[in-house]
């Protein structure tokens, strides 16, 4: 409940052992102390009563004619209990108190800072920071350290001296070598001689690391790509949402708290939401076009005139539909269950038939308009190719026998546990204000966790693709978002231990509630982490292999 903006908190009633053994033992018949009588209760055993409030105070403190504090407090002698078909006869008594405090720091009684600034708090911060520069430095060992190791094992074989070696190879088949033993090991592969100079006559070629081999597959479209070019569109619209809320809240101070104004967050989520469907259509538009030309419809004109279409409409259509679907199928079920136990939870039908509106009629056509941009973006700049190295006919095969840091299912895990380790602490205080009556304030510690998330799945994504590459595994594409958006998964195993230990949750309604809202929020971040872990890798994929000279 709220009085002029403030929120009132009070207790319905209670579960109960019988009152009236109660009253009659040492715990009075005030019932002061009804925590004693449920304890004694619990050690003996028994079931438990409903019990309800019939009289309440309400406490209204003013300071001239703006009210500063609203106090809610229900009397223990009043505690009636619920049978069906009773009648009940509830009493509230209003009173009025005058206040010096000020008005501007109403809100103060509700911001817990001793428990939002604790230490533990800021040891978090300093914690995930740490986490950045270690997962930093492992991204730079790989990028300075092994890969110039493997472009100088591939100048080696490919340098000018490496056309030398090609002719003198050729050379020694057609006369012979007296030492064909020596160069070759017993599959007939050429071996390296660290005696041997390194100029064109000593140099002997070395085999290609596994990543290079990948080189004309490595940019072929991967597999349902209306389907992830719309995921990636929505996980951009999330990351702008997220960024633009985060940022107006921080901003806070020069506008107004958004905690002082109630629902302001709300309206800040849907304007930040209708005005970036143009960045989800953008991106999915713009990343279909650049891999639907690897497709075989795309290299045939037939097939690009007629498929193509076919499918520009359907990743646009599924830009437009994937997170409202989603959207509406979950609150649909949470307002069905709400309107059956007749609870204020439920969202009315006007305000459903406002958000249709706005949908409707601006996030669908900013969405729309961003996919034609998209598909007429110019890409390549001055090149007509917009990737480093042609994409082969044929498909390389995968080999099948791999080290187990190879596999990309093995490797995923770990990186969404690495950034979920960066945020569970923020994802503590998060969840307390949404289910524990907190009201959250600190938004710029949420920014600074939120800049260390991106950053640490950026890093894990990274070190993941680069060793399925050099597993010779060039289907990176959705492993870069899954190794993202593994970190969802752990998300939703937190909520779970948060509603088992740290809440006091039962029923149909709640249970729903709280795993409805949870489930949106996993899916949500996993999205987010997972289209920042594939732009990372699209960033790191291209900047190797543009490095790299194939004839």
């Amino acid at each position: 409940m709220y009085v002029d903006d403030l929120p009132v908190w009070g207790m319905v009633g209670e579960m109960l052992p019988d009152l009236d053994a109660a009253k009659s033992e040492k715990f009075g018949s005030d019932l002061s102390h009804l925590e004693e009588a449920v304890a004694k209760h619990a050690r003996e055993g028994g079931a438990l009563t409903p019990y309800v409030y019939t009289k309440r105070t309400l406490v209204v403190s003013y300071n001239d004619d703006r009210v500063v504090k609203v106090d809610l407090t229900s009397d223990p002698s009043s505690l009636k209990e619920v049978k069906k078909g009773m009648a009940l006869t509830f009493e509230l008594d209003i009173q009025w108190a005058k206040t010096n405090t000020p008005f501007h720091s109403r809100f103060d009684r509700y911001l817990d800072h001793a428990f939002f600034k604790h230490q533990i708090h800021w040891f978090s911060i300093f914690n995930s920071f740490m986490m950045v520069l270690f997962l930093m430095g492992l991204v730079a060992l790989i990028l300075l350290r092994t890969l110039r190791k493997d472009y100088a094992r591939y100048a080696l074989n490919h340098g000018p001296g490496g056309r030398d070696l090609e002719m003198a190879e050729q050379h020694n088949d057609h006369h012979g070598s007296d030492d064909e033993d020596e160069d070759v090991d017993e599959n007939g592969k050429p071996l390296l001689d660290e005696g041997r100079p390194s100029g064109p006559a000593g140099r002997m070629g070395v085999e290609d690391s596994g990543w290079k081999q990948v080189h004309g597959d490595v940019f072929r479209a991967p597999k349902f790509l209306p389907l992830l070019a719309a995921i990636l569109g929505t996980g951009w619209q999330l990351v702008t949402l997220v960024m633009g809320v985060v940022l107006f809240a921080v901003a806070g101070p020069l506008h107004g708290e958004v905690h002082e104004e109630r629902g302001e967050v709300l309206h800040a989520i849907l304007v930040f939401y209708s005005l970036s469907s143009i960045v989800a259509g953008y991106a999915s538009g713009s990343y279909f076009k650049l891999y639907f030309a690897t497709t075989p419809a795309g290299r045939s004109k037939g097939g690009a005139a007629a498929g193509g279409t076919t499918q520009w409409q359907l990743t646009m259509g599924l830009t437009v539909l994937l997170l409202p679907t989603i959207l509406v199928s979950i609150l649909s079920v949470l307002n069905f269950i709400a309107l059956c136990y007749q609870t204020i939870y439920y969202i009315p039908f006007l305000v459903l038939l406002k958000l249709f509106f706005l949908w409707v009629f601006v996030s669908v056509p900013l969405c729309i308009l961003g996919t034609l941009l998209g598909r007429h973006a110019k890409l390549g700049g001055k090149k007509s190719d917009p990737f480093p190295c042609r994409v082969n006919a044929i498909p390389r095969p995968i080999p099948d026998d791999i080290q187990w840091y190879g596999v990309p299912a093995n490797l995923i895990p770990f990186a969404g546990l690495l950034s979920f380790g960066s945020i569970f602490i923020e994802l503590y205080y998060i969840l307390t204000s949404l289910w524990n009556y907190k009201f959250y304030h600190v938004y710029g510690f949420l920014l600074g966790v939120y800049a260390i998330l991106c950053l640490v799945v950026c890093m894990t994504t990274v070190i993941v693709v680069y060793f399925s590459l050099n597993s010779e595994n060039y289907l990176w594409q959705w492993t870069a978002f899954y190794s993202g958006s593994s970190t969802a998964l752990y998300v939703f195993l937190y909520s779970i231990y948060y509603f088992v230990f740290k809440t006091s949750m039962n029923g149909l309604v709640q249970t729903s509630f709280y795993f409805g809202y949870m489930l949106l929020i996993s899916l949500g971040v996993g999205t987010l982490c997972g289209t920042l872990g594939h732009w990372s890798a699209n960033k790191f994929v291209r900047t190797i292999f543009q490095n790299v000279k194939v004839d």
